[in-house]
């Protein structure tokens, strides 16, 4: 068993979430920033891989003061768990992620990972070791589903999204499409990775809706399963 898995990205109007020098840029708008605070607060867990934790820092907390005191008047924590897919244990240990807010950290080793740098990191997170060389997303994915995570959303970046993908461990894509341009042959896309190379091979996805958004346009998709 696992959680209902759904990705939640922005991207500009030619499918980039970032510059070439991998800066963060700012695609969504208000309307979307607080959409994603509400998604955020609907969830059981917010995942994303250490490339997006050393690249942006993000905190992954509810925003809205609103939202999260809904969150206390059901029983949960302010914020939902937070989880780093980290195979090597590179996390920070003073990344936001570990700091700001409140509620439970998990982050996701593989049997590679310096019993140095876990020790550390314990301080501030559950480690869950699941995987050889990388971390074993079928297993972590069993291991939250039995911790209670009955939907997981999942922010970034490229190579984690490419690795749900490829396992079939997506069920829904909502994608934010800004209206700029940001270009660049090596700027990063929402899924990275290797990627597949047969047409057979392909992620095939059931449109649901479109909605215009911040002068852009929230597109939602069903992942065939």
């Amino acid at each position: 068993m696992r959680p209902f898995v759904f990705i939640n990205v922005a991207m500009s109007a030619d499918g980039k979430i970032s510059t070439r020098e991998r800066r963060q840029v700012k695609i969504s708008g208000k309307q979307d920033l607080l959409r994603t605070d509400m998604l955020k607060a609907g969830s059981d867990a917010v995942m994303v891989g250490i490339g997006t934790v050393l690249a942006d820092n993000p905190s992954l907390t509810v925003k809205t003061l609103e939202l999260r005191e809904q969150r206390v008047a059901q029983g949960k924590d302010e914020h939902p768990i937070r989880v780093v897919v980290d195979s090597r244990g590179r996390t920070p240990p003073g990344a936001d992620i570990l700091h700001k807010g409140t509620g439970q950290r998990i982050i996701a080793v593989s049997k590679r990972a310096p019993f140095e740098r876990l020790k550390e990191l314990e301080r501030y997170a559950t480690i869950v070791t699941a995987g050889e060389q990388e971390v074993d997303l079928v297993e972590l994915f069993e291991f939250l589903h039995r911790h209670g995570v009955r939907r997981l959303m999942v922010e970034g970046g490229g190579t984690l999204i490419w690795s749900l993908f490829s396992r079939g461990l997506v069920d829904e894509v909502q994608t934010f499409v800004g209206n700029m341009v940001i270009g660049g042959s090596d700027a990063p896309t929402p899924v990275d990775g290797e990627g597949f190379l047969r047409e057979e091979d392909f992620v095939r996805l059931r449109f649901a809706d479109v909605t215009p958004l911040d002068g852009g346009v929230l597109i939602r998709w069903r992942v065939k399963q």
